[in-house]
């Protein structure tokens, strides 16, 4: 992919923030002046202090991966990067786990695609995550989201045993989605981990998980816990004695560093703060006043339309949306206005 001379020095109009952790913040929109070309900014000029070397170590692990694998089908274009961030193409796309792709050319096309970021010297290292994999509107394989690539200057046991993992992580993308198309030596991979692999489970990734969870505030959700039932009732019946509050709709989301967080949607026209007044302990984490809640045509709440929302999960909620376009005037004010910007999942 090429791009045109003025296009490193456009103006970046921002339209949707995905995500936000104290590492960056994922920004998409597009550049003023080319409104074919849609970008994502991972923007870190708002970065806390003390997250700020390892924010740009990450960053320039993403700008070296992004410049070697450029001109790679199914990779994005690094277009700029300066003190603001880093400014990319954007991928179009389907997540894997939306997309579960049960063909067997998509899985050829990802192969390509690693046989060729191989010969560039790269691995990517965090493919093991579904949604780091994209099958892009024509049936092809893209990949997302190099802060942990690398690049490697010689071809030695190392970057071997890297790419090997690579491979095996897609093979791990194959068997939850089309396990029938697994060959028998693909099998063999998937039960025999490389050294390191085995090395890392056992001594540094309980060192990582006790960082990103503990002191970075990290979460995957863990210990999901039904607050829905055990605190509902009682901040329902608060909340709906004031006459201004119409409905509330309470869902669930993974808190920082362990646990589960509840997100009260409320049907109002008062503030975020008059809520909270009127809260019983233990209070929401958020809370969300809103004009008018989604519901169906039998006037019942979009419960699952809500969920996504608490949990960020824009991808699902655009292709709900597409499916689904009447939703979009009840739906796109509540997605702007979102408290939950993390990428964490709930996981029971």
């Amino acid at each position: 992919m090429t791009i045109a001379p003025d296009i490193p020095n456009a103006t970046f109009v921002p339209e949707t923030v995905h995500k936000r952790d104290i590492f960056s913040e994922t920004i998409s929109g597009r550049l003023d002046g080319h409104p074919d070309m849609p970008v994502v900014l991972r923007k870190l000029d708002g970065v806390p202090l003390y997250a700020r070397p390892i924010a740009w170590y990450l960053a320039r692990k993403e700008i070296r991966g992004l410049r070697a694998v450029r001109g790679i089908e199914g990779c994005p274009l690094l277009i700029r990067a300066d003190k603001v961030g880093l400014l990319r193409s954007w991928t179009k796309g389907t997540p894997l786990q939306l997309a579960k792709p049960s063909d067997a050319a998509w899985y050829k096309d990802a192969k390509r695609l690693l046989r060729e970021m191989r010969r560039a010297g790269v691995t990517h290292n965090d493919i093991a995550k579904p949604q780091n994999w994209l099958m892009t509107p024509g049936g092809r394989a893209a990949v997302i989201d190099f802060q942990l690539a690398s690049v490697h200057r010689r071809r030695g046991r190392l970057f071997r045993t890297m790419a090997r993992e690579d491979l095996r992580h897609l093979l791990k993308q194959k068997r939850a989605y089309a396990p029938d198309l697994l060959t028998p030596s693909e099998h063999r991979m998937l039960n025999h981990k490389a050294l390191p692999a085995r090395v890392w489970m056992a001594t540094a990734k309980p060192a990582y998980n006790f960082i990103t969870r503990r002191l970075m505030n990290w979460s995957d959700g863990e210990g999901t816990e039904d607050r829905v039932e055990r605190e509902g009732p009682a901040l329902r019946t608060a909340l709906m004695a004031h006459p201004q509050i119409t409905d509330v709709a309470l869902c669930t989301y993974a808190l920082a560093a362990k646990g589960v967080g509840l997100y009260a949607f409320v049907e109002t026209d008062l503030l975020a703060d008059d809520l909270r007044a009127l809260a019983p302990n233990p209070r929401p984490e958020l809370m969300q006043p809103v004009a008018q809640l989604p519901r169906r045509a039998d006037g019942t709440l979009r419960l699952d339309v809500l969920q996504l929302i608490a949990t960020n999960r824009l991808d699902e909620l655009a292709a709900m949306l597409e499916s689904e376009p009447t939703l979009g005037d009840q739906v796109k004010p509540l997605i702007a206005a979102r408290l939950n910007l993390t990428d964490r999942m709930l996981r029971s």
